[in-house]
Protein backbone atom coordinates (compact mmCIF):
# COMPACT_ATOMS: atom_id res chain seq x y z
CA UNK A 1 0.00 0.00 0.00
CA UNK A 2 1.38 3.40 -0.99
CA UNK A 3 1.72 6.00 1.77
CA UNK A 4 1.24 9.64 0.79
CA UNK A 5 3.25 12.00 2.99
CA UNK A 6 2.71 15.72 3.41
CA UNK A 7 5.28 16.92 0.89
CA UNK A 8 3.86 14.69 -1.82
CA UNK A 9 0.30 15.88 -1.19
CA UNK A 10 1.35 19.52 -1.20
CA UNK A 11 3.53 19.20 -4.28
CA UNK A 12 0.56 17.68 -6.12
CA UNK A 13 -1.25 21.00 -5.63
CA UNK A 14 1.65 22.86 -7.26
CA UNK A 15 2.59 20.37 -9.99
CA UNK A 16 -0.20 18.90 -12.10
CA UNK A 17 -0.45 15.22 -12.99
CA UNK A 18 1.91 15.87 -15.93
CA UNK A 19 4.65 16.84 -13.46
CA UNK A 20 4.69 20.44 -14.71
CA UNK A 21 3.80 23.78 -13.14
CA UNK A 22 3.12 27.46 -13.85
CA UNK A 23 4.02 29.57 -10.81
CA UNK A 24 3.56 33.34 -10.57
CA UNK A 25 5.70 35.00 -7.88
CA UNK A 26 4.35 38.29 -6.54
CA UNK A 27 6.84 39.03 -3.78
CA UNK A 28 8.53 41.91 -5.63
CA UNK A 29 7.13 44.86 -3.63
CA UNK A 30 9.26 44.01 -0.60
CA UNK A 31 12.34 44.52 -2.78
CA UNK A 32 11.30 47.51 -4.89
CA UNK A 33 8.13 48.93 -3.36
CA UNK A 34 4.72 48.95 -5.09
CA UNK A 35 4.95 48.32 -8.81
CA UNK A 36 2.63 48.04 -11.77
CA UNK A 37 0.48 44.93 -11.46
CA UNK A 38 0.91 44.62 -7.69
CA UNK A 39 -0.92 47.70 -6.45
CA UNK A 40 -4.26 45.92 -6.07
CA UNK A 41 -3.06 42.46 -5.11
CA UNK A 42 -6.46 40.80 -4.81
CA UNK A 43 -7.46 42.02 -8.26
CA UNK A 44 -4.27 40.59 -9.75
CA UNK A 45 -4.68 37.28 -7.93
CA UNK A 46 -8.31 37.08 -9.07
CA UNK A 47 -7.14 37.52 -12.68
CA UNK A 48 -4.92 34.47 -12.27
CA UNK A 49 -7.74 32.19 -11.08
CA UNK A 50 -8.32 31.41 -14.73
CA UNK A 51 -7.23 27.79 -14.78
CA UNK A 52 -3.87 28.52 -16.38
CA UNK A 53 -1.80 29.20 -13.24
CA UNK A 54 -0.98 26.57 -10.64
CA UNK A 55 0.59 28.53 -7.77
CA UNK A 56 1.47 32.00 -6.56
CA UNK A 57 4.27 33.25 -4.29
CA UNK A 58 3.42 35.84 -1.63
CA UNK A 59 4.90 37.35 1.51
CA UNK A 60 3.13 36.67 4.80
CA UNK A 61 1.57 40.11 5.32
CA UNK A 62 -0.21 40.04 1.97
CA UNK A 63 -1.03 36.31 2.20
CA UNK A 64 -3.14 36.96 5.31
CA UNK A 65 -5.60 39.05 3.31
CA UNK A 66 -5.60 37.33 -0.08
CA UNK A 67 -8.18 34.80 -1.24
CA UNK A 68 -6.05 32.55 -3.41
CA UNK A 69 -8.98 30.32 -4.41
CA UNK A 70 -7.81 27.40 -6.51
CA UNK A 71 -4.19 28.60 -6.62
CA UNK A 72 -1.60 26.85 -4.50
CA UNK A 73 0.10 29.23 -2.07
CA UNK A 74 3.88 29.40 -1.68
CA UNK A 75 5.03 31.63 1.19
CA UNK A 76 8.28 33.50 0.53
CA UNK A 77 10.64 33.53 3.51
CA UNK A 78 13.39 35.85 2.18
CA UNK A 79 13.65 39.60 1.86
CA UNK A 80 15.85 42.60 1.14
CA UNK A 81 15.33 45.97 -0.53
CA UNK A 82 16.98 47.86 -3.36
CA UNK A 83 17.63 50.68 -0.86
CA UNK A 84 19.89 48.47 1.26
CA UNK A 85 23.67 48.83 1.34
CA UNK A 86 23.74 45.15 0.35
CA UNK A 87 20.56 44.24 -1.58
CA UNK A 88 22.01 40.85 -2.52
CA UNK A 89 21.89 39.76 1.13
CA UNK A 90 18.53 38.06 1.51
CA UNK A 91 17.55 37.65 5.15
CA UNK A 92 14.85 35.41 6.61
CA UNK A 93 11.63 37.36 7.23
CA UNK A 94 9.13 34.53 7.77
CA UNK A 95 9.19 30.97 9.07
CA UNK A 96 8.08 27.52 8.05
CA UNK A 97 5.69 27.51 11.02
CA UNK A 98 4.05 30.76 9.85
CA UNK A 99 3.59 29.20 6.40
CA UNK A 100 1.81 26.21 7.93
CA UNK A 101 -0.45 28.48 10.01
CA UNK A 102 -1.35 30.40 6.85
CA UNK A 103 -2.24 27.17 5.04
CA UNK A 104 0.59 27.47 2.52
CA UNK A 105 1.40 24.56 0.25
CA UNK A 106 5.14 25.34 0.16
CA UNK A 107 7.76 27.88 1.15
CA UNK A 108 10.44 29.59 -0.92
CA UNK A 109 13.82 31.10 -0.16
CA UNK A 110 16.12 33.29 -2.25
CA UNK A 111 19.86 32.60 -2.34
CA UNK A 112 22.46 34.65 -4.24
CA UNK A 113 25.49 32.51 -5.06
CA UNK A 114 28.62 34.67 -5.08
CA UNK A 115 27.22 37.45 -2.90
CA UNK A 116 29.41 38.83 -0.12
CA UNK A 117 27.15 37.31 2.53
CA UNK A 118 26.50 34.08 0.66
CA UNK A 119 27.51 32.04 3.70
CA UNK A 120 24.68 33.51 5.80
CA UNK A 121 22.14 32.64 3.10
CA UNK A 122 23.26 29.07 2.53
CA UNK A 123 23.29 28.45 6.30
CA UNK A 124 19.68 29.58 6.42
CA UNK A 125 18.83 27.39 3.42
CA UNK A 126 20.19 24.34 5.21
CA UNK A 127 18.27 25.10 8.40
CA UNK A 128 15.03 25.85 6.59
CA UNK A 129 15.29 22.64 4.56
CA UNK A 130 15.59 20.69 7.84
CA UNK A 131 12.37 22.28 9.11
CA UNK A 132 10.64 21.63 5.80
CA UNK A 133 11.49 17.93 6.10
CA UNK A 134 10.25 17.89 9.70
CA UNK A 135 6.94 19.53 8.83
CA UNK A 136 6.62 17.92 5.40
CA UNK A 137 6.24 21.18 3.50
CA UNK A 138 7.99 21.56 0.10
CA UNK A 139 10.86 23.99 -0.33
CA UNK A 140 11.37 26.04 -3.49
CA UNK A 141 14.87 27.53 -3.65
CA UNK A 142 15.34 30.57 -5.89
CA UNK A 143 19.01 30.15 -6.80
CA UNK A 144 20.72 33.07 -8.58
CA UNK A 145 24.40 33.75 -9.35
CA UNK A 146 24.81 37.36 -8.21
CA UNK A 147 27.69 39.17 -6.60
CA UNK A 148 31.21 40.56 -7.03
CA UNK A 149 32.72 37.18 -7.95
CA UNK A 150 30.16 36.52 -10.72
CA UNK A 151 31.27 37.84 -14.10
CA UNK A 152 28.09 36.62 -15.83
CA UNK A 153 24.99 35.50 -13.99
CA UNK A 154 23.96 33.49 -17.07
CA UNK A 155 27.17 31.47 -17.41
CA UNK A 156 26.24 27.79 -17.55
CA UNK A 157 28.85 26.73 -14.99
CA UNK A 158 27.70 29.15 -12.31
CA UNK A 159 24.00 28.60 -13.03
CA UNK A 160 24.53 24.84 -12.80
CA UNK A 161 26.43 25.36 -9.54
CA UNK A 162 23.61 27.49 -8.14
CA UNK A 163 20.96 24.94 -9.08
CA UNK A 164 22.97 22.04 -7.70
CA UNK A 165 23.65 23.95 -4.47
CA UNK A 166 19.91 24.29 -3.91
CA UNK A 167 19.36 20.57 -4.42
CA UNK A 168 22.37 19.59 -2.31
CA UNK A 169 21.07 21.59 0.66
CA UNK A 170 17.58 20.11 0.55
CA UNK A 171 15.37 22.05 -1.86
CA UNK A 172 12.53 20.09 -3.43
CA UNK A 173 12.34 22.46 -6.42
CA UNK A 174 14.95 24.87 -7.78
CA UNK A 175 14.23 28.08 -9.66
CA UNK A 176 17.02 29.62 -11.71
CA UNK A 177 17.83 31.74 -14.75
CA UNK A 178 18.07 30.76 -18.40
CA UNK A 179 21.60 30.35 -19.74
CA UNK A 180 20.82 31.65 -23.22
CA UNK A 181 20.32 28.49 -25.25
CA UNK A 182 18.66 25.11 -24.97
CA UNK A 183 21.83 23.04 -25.01
CA UNK A 184 23.51 24.84 -22.12
CA UNK A 185 20.33 24.96 -20.05
CA UNK A 186 19.92 21.22 -20.51
CA UNK A 187 23.28 20.84 -18.73
CA UNK A 188 21.85 22.79 -15.79
CA UNK A 189 18.73 20.62 -15.63
CA UNK A 190 20.62 17.35 -16.03
CA UNK A 191 23.03 18.21 -13.22
CA UNK A 192 20.23 19.05 -10.78
CA UNK A 193 18.52 16.03 -9.17
CA UNK A 194 15.31 17.92 -8.30
CA UNK A 195 12.85 19.67 -10.64
CA UNK A 196 14.07 22.95 -12.15
CA UNK A 197 11.68 25.79 -12.99
CA UNK A 198 12.60 28.80 -15.10
CA UNK A 199 12.87 32.31 -13.68
CA UNK A 200 11.34 35.04 -15.83
CA UNK A 201 13.45 38.08 -14.97
CA UNK A 202 12.50 41.68 -15.80
CA UNK A 203 9.52 42.52 -17.99
CA UNK A 204 10.47 41.69 -21.56
CA UNK A 205 9.60 44.18 -24.34
CA UNK A 206 9.47 41.30 -26.85
CA UNK A 207 6.74 38.80 -25.94
CA UNK A 208 7.58 36.41 -28.77
CA UNK A 209 11.26 36.16 -27.81
CA UNK A 210 10.27 35.71 -24.19
CA UNK A 211 7.95 32.83 -25.06
CA UNK A 212 10.69 31.30 -27.16
CA UNK A 213 12.94 31.28 -24.09
CA UNK A 214 10.23 29.53 -22.09
CA UNK A 215 9.69 26.97 -24.84
CA UNK A 216 13.41 26.22 -25.11
CA UNK A 217 13.75 25.85 -21.33
CA UNK A 218 10.89 23.34 -21.25
CA UNK A 219 12.40 21.52 -24.22
CA UNK A 220 15.65 21.34 -22.23
CA UNK A 221 13.87 19.63 -19.35
CA UNK A 222 12.55 22.40 -17.10
CA UNK A 223 9.46 21.30 -15.19
CA UNK A 224 7.73 24.61 -15.67
CA UNK A 225 8.17 28.27 -14.91
CA UNK A 226 8.14 30.71 -12.02
CA UNK A 227 7.48 34.00 -13.79
CA UNK A 228 6.25 37.21 -12.19
CA UNK A 229 6.58 40.56 -13.99
CA UNK A 230 6.04 39.10 -17.44
CA UNK A 231 2.70 37.78 -16.18
CA UNK A 232 1.27 40.31 -13.72
CA UNK A 233 2.41 43.27 -15.88
CA UNK A 234 1.04 41.75 -19.09
CA UNK A 235 -2.09 43.28 -20.57
CA UNK A 236 -4.01 41.33 -19.55
CA UNK A 237 -2.23 38.90 -17.19
CA UNK A 238 -4.60 36.10 -18.24
CA UNK A 239 -3.26 36.26 -21.80
CA UNK A 240 0.30 35.58 -20.72
CA UNK A 241 -0.88 32.93 -18.26
CA UNK A 242 -2.66 31.20 -21.15
CA UNK A 243 0.45 31.34 -23.33
CA UNK A 244 2.62 29.86 -20.56
CA UNK A 245 0.05 27.17 -19.83
CA UNK A 246 0.02 26.29 -23.52
CA UNK A 247 3.78 25.72 -23.56
CA UNK A 248 4.19 24.11 -20.13
CA UNK A 249 1.11 21.90 -19.94
CA UNK A 250 0.11 21.40 -23.57
CA UNK A 251 3.52 21.28 -25.25
CA UNK A 252 2.61 23.99 -27.75
CA UNK A 253 5.53 25.68 -29.53
CA UNK A 254 6.28 29.35 -28.93
CA UNK A 255 4.86 30.50 -32.29
CA UNK A 256 1.43 29.08 -31.47
CA UNK A 257 1.70 30.29 -27.87
CA UNK A 258 2.38 33.81 -29.12
CA UNK A 259 -0.66 33.61 -31.40
CA UNK A 260 -2.77 32.51 -28.46
CA UNK A 261 -1.42 35.41 -26.41
CA UNK A 262 -2.24 38.00 -29.06
CA UNK A 263 -5.66 36.52 -29.82
CA UNK A 264 -6.56 36.42 -26.12
CA UNK A 265 -5.36 39.99 -25.56
CA UNK A 266 -7.25 41.17 -28.62
CA UNK A 267 -10.49 39.62 -27.45
CA UNK A 268 -10.11 41.32 -24.06
CA UNK A 269 -9.40 44.72 -25.60
CA UNK A 270 -12.55 44.43 -27.73
CA UNK A 271 -14.77 44.18 -24.66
Amino acid sequence: MRIYMGKERRLSRIFRSDGMTVIVPMDHSVTTGPMEGLTDMQRTVDSLKCGYVDAIVLHKGIAKYIDNGNLALILHLSGSTVRSMDPNWKVQVSSVEEAILLGADAVSVHINLGAEREHHMIRKLGRISDLCDRWQIPLLAMMYPRGPKISSEYDVEVVAHAARLGAELGADVVKTVYTGDKESFRKVVESCPVPVVLAGGPKSPDVKSFLRMVYEAVEAGAKGVSIGRNVFQAKPPEAMAYALYSIVHEGIDFEEAYKRFTDFASRRSDR
